[in-house]
Parts: structure tokens; sequence; C-alpha cells
């Protein structure tokens, strides 16, 4: 049933990562909707992990259905290697590196403040 779970939940993830990549579609070669979702997504996964689950008390079912199932769908490091390579491939090498590391770093500090917004939401 878990499967079921996760499959209904991570649809929901992935329609929404798809209806953000429309509303941010650019002209432009940088992959900012990718971007934006993957740090959102960073955020989200550190909040509800060490936040919001610690202090509603959910199924662990359901809360693998949001965490891998919603945010999972929702982010994807399969988008950025790829959006990395073809950056690379049209030469642009600085592009490429920025992303990468933006994704990286970026990803980093986001989950960094989710648990910090967490800690605040537990200790009210």
């Amino acid at each position: 049933m878990i499967y079921i779970y996760i499959g209904l939940v991570g649809a929901l993830g992935a329609m929404l990562r798809y209806s953000i990549g429309i509303l941010i579609m650019t002209e432009h070669v940088f992959p900012y909707a990718t971007l934006l979702v993957n740090l959102i997504g960073s955020f989200l996964l550190a909040w509800l992990t060490y936040g919001l689950f610690k202090r509603i008390h959910l199924d662990e079912k359901l809360k693998t259905a949001i965490t891998t199932g919603f945010v999972g769908s929702f982010t994807t490091f399969s988008a950025v290697s790829v959006e990395t390579v073809e950056l690379f491939q049209n030469q642009s090498m600085l592009l490429g590196c920025v992303y990468v590391f933006v994704s990286l770093v970026g990803g980093l500090g986001m989950c960094e403040v989710g648990f910090r917004v967490s800690r605040g939401v537990g200790e009210k």
C-alpha cells in the first residue's frame, strides 16, 4: 500500500514541478526553474523532517509518501545533471560550473535554513 501512497503523492509533486517549469519558462539558457524547485525542495525536506514531523504526529507511511513521493518527485538531480551537460556542450562552461555550484551550495544552504526554521517551530 505504501507504493500506492508514494505514487499518488509523487504525482502531485511531479505536476507541481512541471507547472513551475512552465511558469518560469525563459528564453535564457540557464535552468532557473530546476534550480528553484531544487532549492525549495531542499528547504522543504529539512523543514518537514526536523520540524513539522516532530511537532505533529503522522503515520510513518504518510511521512514517507510526503518526503519520498512528493518532495522526491518535486526535486530532481537527474535534471541538474542533464542541464549541466547541455550547458557544457553549448560551450557555456562557466554557466555550467555556476549551476553546479549554486545547486550544491544553495541546496545545502536551504537545507540548513529549513533545519533552523524547524527548530524555531519546534520550540514554540
